[in-house]
């Protein structure tokens, strides 16, 4: 004789939460006996899952991955400096010297005792406004001019020669003409930034304007489309990752040339703060501004990043 027994499918646990379910059920519609709930039509109830039940573990590899590269590389860094600093031959201060010359530099880095000693926080400060000003420039007219090169064949026959060749020019070249021309530093230094940092905008924009898909022409073609608004409605948004990938560019190249320029020009700014140390023969502070010079760069692009990441175009985050 064989005796069958019935095994629950259910977990002890689920077999628990199962009978205190009908238990309340049972209570709620006055049901007295087993026979009565049985009787009674139960309605379906959606059980939502928690939170918790789908939510994926936590990427620690992800975050190892991230973190420690650069911690390493920053760590190699200072260790070749360390060792550089200790040589006998070596007139290269430590890290551990620079950092406490960073502190007393960065404790006040606002204080003014007149026009040629000013602290480090107002030489960046005029440096940013000399680049906002040359960059702002170089944008206003270098996208409009990408885009009538990229539109019209003529228009970029003719001026293909002309980036070429003026493209390559070092931009302490042009700061000679620029202080022959306007007479004055701080104008030369903001030219000498619209010059070197007008070809990414217009090269870039350029060629977004030429990788726009054919089909698009066509179909505005037959549509009988203005030229505004074969700008406006295909052209800028199929541009628009190229020409933020210029503008990219062209703000490391006027941040780059700013620090040349200023050498060369004297006055306030991150530039003429380090040939001033130099003259001094200050090496921990120019250790420091180059640190400085980093950063704010590094600042720039990560701004410009988040921009351009706003517009959910994926090509501007490579």
């Amino acid at each position: 004789m064989v005796s069958a027994v019935f095994h629950s499918p259910l977990s002890p646990a689920a077999e628990s939460a199962a009978i205190k379910i009908e238990a309340a059920y049972a209570e709620s519609t006055g049901a007295t006996s087993q026979n009565d709930l049985k009787n009674k039509t139960i309605q379906p109830v959606l059980v939502r899952p928690t939170a918790s039940a789908g939510k994926p573990p936590f990427d620690w590899r992800g975050l190892w991955l991230a973190v420690l590269p650069p911690v390493f590389g920053l760590g190699l860094l200072i260790g070749v400096w360390a060792l550089v600093s200790i040589s006998t031959a070596s007139s290269i201060p430590s890290p551990t010297e620079t950092f406490k010359q960073a502190v007393v530099i960065f404790s006040d880095p606002f204080y003014s005792k007149g026009p040629n000693d000013q602290g480090v926080g107002w030489n960046i400060l005029a440096s940013l406004e000399r680049v906002a000003v040359g960059f702002g420039l170089a944008a206003a007219v270098g996208i409009p001019v990408g885009f009538m090169v990229g539109r019209f064949e003529f228009l970029s026959r003719m001026f293909n020669p002309l980036i070429s060749l003026l493209r390559p020019v070092s931009p302490l070249a042009w700061l000679p003409i620029g202080l022959l021309v306007f007479k004055g530093a701080n104008p030369a230094a903001i030219w000498t930034i619209f010059i070197c940092s007008i070809w990414p905008m217009i090269i870039n924009t350029a060629v977004g304007v030429q990788r726009v898909p054919q089909d698009y022409m066509n179909v505005a073609r037959v549509l009988n489309l203005s030229e505004w608004k074969i700008v406006t409605k295909i052209l800028f948004p199929s541009v628009l990752p190229y020409m933020l990938t210029g503008v990219r560019l062209a703000v490391g190249t006027a941040w780059l040339v700013i620090v040349a320029a200023e050498m060369l020009t004297g006055g306030v700014g991150i530039g003429f703060w380090v040939w001033d140390e130099w003259n001094n023969l200050n090496v921990k502070n120019i250790i420091i501004a180059i640190f400085v010079i980093g950063i704010v760069g590094l600042i720039l692009e990560y701004a410009l990043i988040k921009i351009a990441t706003a517009f959910t175009f994926e090509e501007v985050k490579t």
